[in-house]
């Protein structure tokens, strides 16, 4: 997959300038695809070359006009043409904490313990805007109400995705640093 994938399926939510669809990837599609600002402008830049999206000015008093994207008649042709394509493999995983993990036993306990800890409070934290998040799709309605009455049910997938990732690193969290901290207090116990 590729980010003008990722903008693409962003901007099925309507028209939105690129600080908005920065903040909105960190809101959103941040659950499955991760980009800083700066690959977002350039990869907008190269869609709109390529007629994927189209963009508006607004001018603004007091602040700098800003650019509204949209999706083209083009580009919508390109999510479906992405969507039908039979090529979704399984995620890898590159996780810089797993190979710390891997390696506490000739490493630094203390170290990956608190980088342990500092990962369980960014789930949490993750977790808990995904939860508001999913309370403002819902506003107020039953899962099965939204799910029938939503235009759109994509986003909510991907949210219901994002959260039941973030309970996972919790559970995970939770229970590597109980393993490793009966491990130290078992070591300390033998040595003193």
């Amino acid at each position: 997959m590729a980010l003008r994938h990722a903008v693409m399926a962003a901007l099925l939510e309507g028209e939105a300038s690129g600080y908005d669809l920065s903040k909105g990837f960190d809101a959103s599609v941040a659950n499955f695809w991760m980009a800083t600002p700066q690959q977002l402008y350039r990869e907008l830049d190269r869609m709109e070359a390529a007629g994927l999206i189209s963009a508006r000015v607004v001018e603004q008093e007091r602040r700098p006009n800003k650019r509204l994207f949209s999706l083209t008649e083009a580009g919508l042709a390109a999510v479906h043409a992405y969507t039908a394509e039979h090529t979704s493999k399984p995620t890898t995983i590159r996780d810089e904490l797993m190979v710390k993990v891997q390696s506490v036993d000739a490493g630094d306990a203390d170290a990956v313990r608190a980088a342990v800890a500092e990962r369980l409070e960014w789930a949490r934290t993750k977790l808990a805007r995904y939860e508001r998040l999913r309370a403002k799709l819902l506003d107020g309605r039953t899962e099965e109400q939204h799910l029938a009455e939503a235009e759109r049910v994509g986003p909510y997938l991907t949210l219901l995705r994002g959260m039941a990732f973030e309970r996972e690193n919790i559970r995970w969290s939770e229970t590597a640093l109980q393993v490793l901290a009966s491990r130290t207090a078992s070591r300390t116990a033998s040595h003193g």
